[in-house]
């Protein structure tokens, strides 16, 4: 069935199998994932990538299917959700698996998705859209806020905080809870204090991602790919980044061929590396051999062209090839 997103809290959640958010608002998806789904689970709540699960199903089926006393109801949370999923998303519904509710974050699904033409025909299943939200949506948002706090503000003020946000009903979250601190024991906030306090959008941890990914720290990889909201630009901005690490780490492992030694081999590198790096360089050393690493550089050129050539589904594409790498066991 197909329902939109303000009649959600009129759905009893538990009665249905499956909800499949859609659209590139990923702010509003990720409120309604807060303050709808999440709720109503104390604990009992599993996010996972879809490249996870299309990789692993036999993992995935076990460890949903695995119930102890004290664990009845489980809300499953899949993020970047495509077609790929379908198949899997139909065995779950024919399985009849009881007390689990699954929300699939997806990305725009255009009208030709297997996954949204089955979520939105199917009894069990719901398919909400979500659209992006425009100025004025936002400035209702910013002005509740200010009206709530019982906080003056003029519309200039209004308008550069929607500005800076930068259409994302998550940045501008973000940035109402970077002024509600400051106001804490203020009952005036002026645009040069907004100025200050306020940041142009973007997503962080690119660097970290990286990192993490060729450490083989999965779990942390995971998780920064679950706490941002990539586009296009950082999904080329995150593959610059891993040439970069990749061709430093190609180094290392040469120069940990002749020496034997990893702290020696980082120790000496030039250009030096940050003592704050020096622990997860270490990791990623170990984690490749040079043959490996050599290999991986012209993967990520692939990719990089493939994002290009199909910039609809950069994400997808970017975060299925993280999670092959960090899942990948090296020899």
């Amino acid at each position: 069935m197909i329902a939109k997103s303000f009649e959600l809290n009129k759905i009893e959640i538990k009665s249905k199998k499956v909800f499949l958010l859609h659209g590139e608002n990923q702010g509003h998806k990720t409120q309604i994932i807060e303050k709808v789904f999440k709720p109503q689970y104390t604990q009992n709540i599993y996010c996972y990538e879809e490249g996870e699960i299309v990789s692993n199903m036999e993992s995935f089926f076990n460890n949903l299917l695995t119930k102890s006393f004290f664990e009845t109801e489980k809300l499953v949370i899949i993020n970047r959700a495509t077609d790929k999923i379908k198949n899997i998303i139909e065995e779950i519904i024919e399985k009849k698996i009881e007390d689990v509710v699954f929300v699939l974050n997806a990305n725009l699904l255009e009208k030709k998705s297997k996954l949204r033409s089955f979520c939105e025909k199917n009894t069990e299943t719901v398919c909400v859209p979500f659209y992006e939200d425009n100025n004025q949506t936002l400035s209702g948002i910013v002005n509740n806020f200010f009206r709530q706090s019982k906080i003056p503000i003029s519309q200039m003020a209004i308008n550069l905080i929607v500005e800076r946000c930068r259409g994302d009903r998550q940045n501008l979250k973000n940035e109402l809870e970077k002024i509600k601190s400051f106001t804490k024991d203020k009952n005036r906030i002026d645009i040069k204090d907004l100025l200050k306090l306020t940041n142009l959008a973007e997503n962080y941890n690119v660097s970290e991602l990286v990192d993490n990914c060729l450490a083989k720290n999965k779990k942390r990889t995971i998780n920064i790919l679950n706490e941002n909201n990539y586009s296009l630009e950082d999904c080329i901005l995150i593959i610059r980044t891993f040439l970069t690490k990749t061709k430093r780490l190609v180094k290392l492992c040469e120069k940990m061929q002749e020496i034997k030694d990893v702290d020696a081999a980082i120790s000496g590198f030039k250009p030096p590396i940050f003592w704050k790096e020096k622990e997860i360089v270490k990791q990623q050393v170990r984690a490749w051999s040079n043959k490996n690493v050599k290999n991986l550089i012209y993967q990520i050129n692939e990719i990089e062209l493939l994002i290009k050539k199909h910039s609809s589904s950069s994400v997808n594409i970017l975060s299925n090839f993280i999670i092959e790498k960090v899942s990948t066991i090296n020899n």
